[in-house]
């Protein structure tokens, strides 16, 4: 009976080992490097501020990033591409013209302004409407606009769409002014490089600062740690609780990180709110969402772990009991 019931301890021993004696000793050893992080309040929190400063360059950047990418697709479309006919076009032609147009499935509405009409605005808007009166003949032509659908109206299909228009052949020539919009993509996509650029920078120096601060502590506590190798301690058993710190300090850069690009984010939203609305726009700018925020906060746990990992497995090998 007992020979059974050693057997079935033996069997039941490495389960017991894998699924709670190992994760108690990980809480343990996790509660402990907290202890040790509260026990030297000052600097822990310095270097907190320093992680959490150094996250929030780059997610502020990424968040006007984000934000400029909803701007330049609101702007992405082409709202109305500009047909202007030739001279030779009378009104039936150009009502002709107009007719065919809205059979265009590419095409949502059309308006016609026809030469006489734009004559008028334009001496209304330009202030030259006397000098106008002199001329012999109406200079301008008619003028057709074609509104895309939302399908059509990417800068892809509308270029296929003008160039399909200007092939009518009451058509001169065809307008749709999207270079600027390539500029802006070109502006977007360079400060994207950027803050990628500066994002890897900051997220090293995050890795040294992380680095140093866990090889102080591990000098701060050579002593200790060469009695435990000398009673029998593992490198491993030795690393975790340094592991754990630059873990923890990841998890609370983090932190500081999300609530100040939080804070930044609600600072700065009045201002633009003000500036948008001189434009005529409604725009607002997001912060982060959870998801982002949850993504930020991972990142700076893995950079801690990788910072203490890189320390510890330099320094605690070097460390070796001598006899007396």
């Amino acid at each position: 009976m007992s020979e059974r019931t050693e057997m079935a301890n033996s069997r039941q021993s490495p389960l017991l080992q894998l699924f709670y004696v190992l994760p108690m000793r990980h809480l343990q050893q996790a509660i402990g490097s907290l202890g040790d992080l509260w026990r030297t309040p000052l600097s822990s929190v310095m270097t907190v501020l320093v992680l959490g400063i150094s996250l929030t360059l780059p997610a502020t950047l990424h968040l006007f990033v984000k934000n400029s990418k909803v701007v330049t697709e609101q702007w992405g479309s082409a709202s109305e591409i500009s047909l202007f006919l030739k001279l030779s076009v009378d009104d039936k032609g150009a009502k002709n013209l107009v007719q065919r147009l809205k059979l265009y499935p590419e095409i949502a509405e059309v308006h016609y302004i026809s030469a006489t009409d734009a004559l008028t605005e334009f001496k209304s808007l330009s202030g030259f409407g006397q000098a106008l009166d002199y001329l012999d003949k109406n200079p301008l032509p008619a003028t057709v606009l074609v509104t895309p659908t939302k399908r059509s109206s990417q800068s892809e299909a509308a270029r296929e769409l003008l160039a399909k228009l200007e092939q009518e052949r009451e058509v001169e020539l065809g307008k749709l002014d999207l270079d600027w919009l390539s500029r802006l993509e070109a502006m977007a996509q360079l400060v994207e490089d950027i803050v990628i650029g500066v994002a890897f920078l900051l997220c090293l120096s995050v890795v040294l600062i992380i680095g140093n601060t866990i090889r102080l502590a591990i000098m701060q506590q050579k002593d200790a740690i060469a009695v435990m190798k000398l009673v029998g301690a593992t490198d491993s058993f030795i690393q975790r609780p340094f592991l754990y710190c630059g873990v923890w300090y990841g998890i609370f850069g983090g932190l500081f990180a999300c609530i100040a690009v939080a804070a930044l984010a609600e600072y700065l939203s009045g201002a633009i709110f003000k500036l948008t609305q001189l434009y005529h726009s409604s725009f607002v700018l997001t912060g982060l969402s959870w998801s982002e925020g949850s993504l930020l906060i991972l990142y700076a746990v893995l950079l801690g772990l990788l910072g203490s990992y890189i320390s510890v497995r330099q320094h605690i090998r070097e460390i070796e009991p001598t006899a007396d």
